[in-house]
């Protein structure tokens, strides 16, 4: 019998088995932030303990900067707090800080991929849940809180239980104006936002074989919405590709055994999974979320479904209509919105930008909607700079912004204002995670954010892709 990609990492990193039943598993790379960061860092004073690996620890600012005004001191003091506690924390253990103005600064699930710190068969960890982004290589990553930030800085290793692993196989190749934001949209639509409990998911097939490393990202970073603790895809000669000569990849003879390594990873073909689900990618649209929470989605050419069709989630669904004020039967396109947002770890990459600006060239957002588009890092910004991206936003009125989470969770000065519908290319429509407890969001691909910010409504962007 085979072993899975999931198999394989586990049994490679187990340190040993834990009375509890659980495993002790080696932290192969630990991504920390400003947000989550400060306690764990505190708790390790008090007992006196130093970061155990420091060489395995990397950092950056990304969840309350300003993407608009980044001038030290930061006008919201309690910001300006966790920034400098981030950097003295930093200093005293000696963990590199990619900080503003350093060229590598951006959302840490971004910054990991493009420097090349993310590898294939690694364990990875962040005090943030979309950590699970990073499985886009081949590697198992997930979310930590608090307490397990302590424990990793502390002693290089986790406590987990092993989840039961579930093959997302994606049939067929999907059309034209359809992205891996309408993949994973699809997914969570027909599984739910609690469906992963317990699992990791293996995404698979020939739709996720041909998407970019950009777009696998994409894929990954919304596992963590489904419930699933991981998600990732085998690494192949697209993901080897990719890493090719970044800043933390291996190089000359070491970059031939680590492929070679890398190649190992992948699950084999006979092995077995916990259970498997099938998607037809070939018949999917671009998807839109209705609701509040990503598994209320469904295709821009489709209704809004009745709750009474919905079963046990006919609850959520009525809170959703409630919150949402829309009407059960209506369609989704057509939809008026009032704030446009490109950006997030979710499609805040290069790829993302030129997909948005596609549809945006040579036009004008509507005069209802105000419009940002942050890029997911410097470098990211750079490069679309360098691509006269930036103008083609601008002059079409969007607002062109610095390195930042920004809008999609609004722990910064970018939110929504009352009752404001936002198109959004971030991963949650929970109420109030754009910063309003009024404010509404619809999750959509950044080329469909585009067509709704010129249209001034739910628009299917493949009308207008040129």
């Amino acid at each position: 019998m085979g072993k899975t990609l999931l198999d394989k990492v586990w049994q490679l990193h187990t340190v040993a088995k834990l009375p509890s039943g659980e495993d002790q598993i080696f932290v192969g790379l630990h991504l920390v932030h400003e947000v989550t960061s400060p306690q764990a860092f505190a708790m390790l004073r008090e007992r006196g303990l130093r970061v155990a690996r420091p060489d395995r620890t990397f950092a950056t600012v990304d969840h309350i900067v300003p993407t608009l005004d980044s001038v030290r001191p930061l006008a919201d003091g309690m910001a300006e707090a966790m920034f400098t506690a981030l950097e003295d924390n930093v200093k005293r253990s000696g963990i590199e800080l990619f900080n503003r103005g350093s060229g590598r600064q951006g959302i840490v699930h971004v910054i990991g991929p493009e420097l090349g710190l993310t590898q294939p068969g690694m364990t990875i960890v962040c005090g943030d849940s979309h950590t699970s982004t990073h499985g886009a290589f081949g590697a198992v990553a997930f979310g930590i809180g608090t307490s397990q930030i302590r424990d990793v800085l502390a002693t290089g290793t986790l406590a987990l239980a092993k989840p039961r692993l579930r093959r997302i196989l994606f049939r067929g190749v999907p059309a034209r104006g359809v992205y891996a934001k309408d993949l994973i949209l699809a997914v969570m639509a027909r599984l739910g936002v609690k469906g992963g409990i317990g699992y990791a998911y293996e995404y698979s097939g020939e739709a996720v074989s041909a998407l970019s490393m950009e777009g696998r990202l994409t894929l990954c970073n919304m596992t963590i919405e489904g419930g699933a603790r991981c998600g990732y895809v085998n690494p192949d000669a697209t993901t080897f590709a990719y890493l090719r000569g970044r800043p933390y990849a291996p190089s000359g003879a070491a970059w031939d055994r680590a492929v070679d390594f890398w190649k190992l990873m992948a699950s084999d073909p006979s092995a077995v999974y916990d259970d498997e689900v099938a998607i037809d990618a070939a018949s999917l649209e671009p998807m839109v979320t209705w609701g509040i929470n990503p598994g209320q989605a469904l295709g821009v050419g489709g209704r809004l479904p009745d709750p009474a069709s919905l079963g046990e989630d006919a609850e959520v669904a009525r809170a959703a209509y409630a919150h949402m004020g829309f009407t059960p039967g209506a369609p989704i396109k057509g939809t008026l919105i009032d704030a446009a947002f490109i950006g997030s770890c979710t499609n805040g990459r290069l790829s993302d930008l030129r997909e948005a600006a596609a549809v945006v060239r040579g036009r004008k957002k509507s005069a209802r909607v105000r419009a940002l588009v942050v890029p997911g890092s410097e470098q990211v910004k750079a490069a679309a700079e360098a691509e006269g991206l930036d103008r083609i936003f601008i002059e079409a009125g969007f607002e062109w912004r610095e390195a930042g989470c920004s809008m999609c969770l609004a722990m910064n000065p970018d939110k929504l204002r009352g009752r404001e519908l936002c198109a959004s290319s971030s991963n949650r429509n929970f109420i109030g995670r754009q910063g309003s407890p009024d404010g509404r969001t619809l999750l959509m691909s950044p080329a469909m954010v585009a067509a709704a910010a010129i249209a001034g409504e739910v628009a299917d962007s493949r009308e207008v892709l040129p």
